[in-house]
């Protein structure tokens, strides 16, 4: 097996089952997997210089495809449901031999790199790809060892990544030909039968939810985080749609990372050494940040291109709405290096309400953030999805179910004590709808928003008097600078008062519904916290 590129002192496949192959090509250059993907006809450039892939089938993960193997370590730990699904041990390893056959007949390439920017939980990772720029997205994502440290550099999990490697799902116990399987036991995450590199991202996210809470106590969190110029740590939780992304990237604060954080007792660290960035729709002014980073070192996946074939046009969907670019961090001006910040000051939950019944923002008590932070609520508005016809309610956990294996009041009890020891203060910003549901009311404007967030960050709600909002029980402050305040208390802005008690019940109840099946393992206090349901 020839090997080439900057290798480390076990520079050795053995470890990994892997016991020859074509060529192995370790750690190379992001120029020279540009070259390597566009020699195997995988890929052409941009006008941009960043490097443009087709994921082929799949253009999104395949949440009903993704396994945790069910062993000693995992049985009494993993939270056991829909969205963790148990894989048999035996299985595992027939299909992961299988994998290996396959790979030996490939040129292969190989990526060590490391999650958690904190060194007391650093993670070191070798990612072992069928395809060239499989193994730079790797680059890009995860943090990227020094020359010393590749020097010493010893993987703690592997990854297996062969898209073009098919399961039988008779034969091999999957769903289907695709799969994402989580070995802990193991440390082993073995991908095939789909090109989408997020399953690469998502796979490691998933094995840190786990590991860092139930082995060292370490909070995980799907969110993003910024620093301001005094050091004070702000962390952002938010679905698709809610303004994660655009409010956290501030120029006047710098970017600790944008997806998946670690807060333990020294702070809040990034897990990835890049960013994941939706690019549907992007232009310059909407994304400043994002669009100049597309640059050489960058992959786009499944955009189209204008007439000359070389400009990309953001606006196709033709492929998937999914369209997405990675790049390192240090493409983003003002990221922080190391990524890492101080115990946060203030913690926003964004939520986009279709309904129109949530406050622009609101201080929630240490019960309610928790009650919240479970219920992770935001809404589809009608168009966004076919057969979608008015605003539909949508629940994911922790703002993360898909990538949580312990149960969800784990991670909500620990940001609760996290909360009491920081003096943490939590808001719960609607970046949705104001004066009515959709269709009648109206998008609450990003300047209000920014300038409700920015009082918060800077402490001037703290000294501003509050009045409590009928059936959430939530705080609102009644005066925020720079925002109207008759916009304040979402009651106010309808027209029709009748109409909106009988909205805000309905999304009252439907957050009771929703949390049903959380309750059995919620504490007093968290259940305490739930809306109130009026009979009308």
């Amino acid at each position: 097996m020839k090997e080439l590129g900057n290798k480390t002192p076990d520079a050795n496949l053995s470890d990994a089952g892997i016991e020859a192959c074509k060529t192995a090509y370790w750690n190379l250059s992001p120029e020279d997997l540009v070259q390597h993907a566009l020699d195997k006809g995988m890929g052409k450039l941009s006008n941009k210089g960043a490097l443009v892939i087709n994921t082929g089938k799949f253009t999104g993960r395949s949440p009903k495809d993704r396994f945790i193997v069910k062993d000693a370590y995992t049985t009494d730990v993993v939270d056991w449901n829909y969205i963790n699904f148990p894989f048999d041990t035996n299985n595992y390893q027939n299909l992961k031999n299988k994998l290996i056959a396959y790979l030996e007949d490939k040129d292969i390439y190989v990526r060590d790199a490391y999650a958690c920017a904190d060194e007391h939980y650093q993670l070191n990772i070798r990612v072992i790809n069928e395809y060239p720029w499989s193994n730079q997205f790797a680059s890009n994502m995860f943090l990227r060892p020094t020359e010393e440290q590749l020097q010493q550099f010893s993987p703690d999990w592997t990854i297996l990544n062969a898209p073009g490697f098919h399961a039988d799902p008779e034969i091999d116990g999957t769903r289907q030909s695709n799969f994402a399987i989580v070995n802990f036991s193991e440390k082993t995450i073995i991908i095939g039968g789909t090109g989408y590199t997020g399953e690469i991202k998502k796979g490691i996210f998933s094995v840190l939810n786990c590991v860092l809470p139930h082995e060292h106590g370490v909070l995980s969190m799907h969110c993003s985080a910024n620093e301001g110029k005094d050091g004070d740590t702000a962390i952002f939780f938010g679905l698709s749609g809610t303004g994660k992304t655009t409010l956290s990237a501030d120029p006047n604060r710098g970017l600790i990372g944008d997806d998946e954080h670690g807060w333990s007792e020294n702070g809040v660290f990034n897990f990835e050494g890049g960013c994941y960035a939706k690019t549907i729709d992007l232009t310059p002014e909407k994304e400043p940040d994002i669009y100049a980073a597309i640059k050489p070192g960058a992959i786009l996946e499944n955009i189209g291109f204008e007439a000359d074939g070389k400009t990309p046009n953001f606006e196709d969907d033709t492929i998937t709405q999914n369209t997405r670019v990675s790049y390192p961090i240090d493409h983003i001006s003002n990221a922080l290096n190391p990524s890492k910040g101080g115990h946060p000051k203030n913690i926003f939950f964004l939520t986009c309400d279709a309904f129109g019944v949530l406050p622009p923002i609101s201080k929630l008590t240490k019960g309610q953030a928790m009650y919240h932070f479970i219920s992770g609520y935001t809404a589809k508005v009608a168009g966004t999805e076919e057969g979608v016809t008015e605003p539909q309610t949508t629940f994911s956990a922790c703002f993360g179910a898909p990538f949580l294996p312990l149960h969800p009041t784990k991670y909500a009890e620990m940001l609760g004590e996290k909360m009491n020891e920081h003096q943490v203060n939590i808001w719960l910003v609607n970046t949705g709808w104001t004066g009515g549901s959709y269709g009648v009311g109206n998008r609450m404007k990003l300047k209000y928003t920014r300038a409700m967030i920015t009082a918060a960050l800077e402490g001037v709600l703290a000294n501003q008097s509050y009045e409590t909002q009928d059936i959430f029980g939530l705080q609102i402050p009644t005066t925020c600078p720079n925002v109207p305040d008759e916009l304040l208390n979402p009651r106010n802005t309808w027209t029709d008062k009748d109409a909106y008690d009988n909205k805000a019940n309905e999304l009252a109840a439907a957050f009771v519904d929703n949390f049903e099946q959380f309750a059995a393992k919620a504490n007093a206090e968290i259940m305490e916290a739930a809306p109130r349901v009026k009979i009308l």
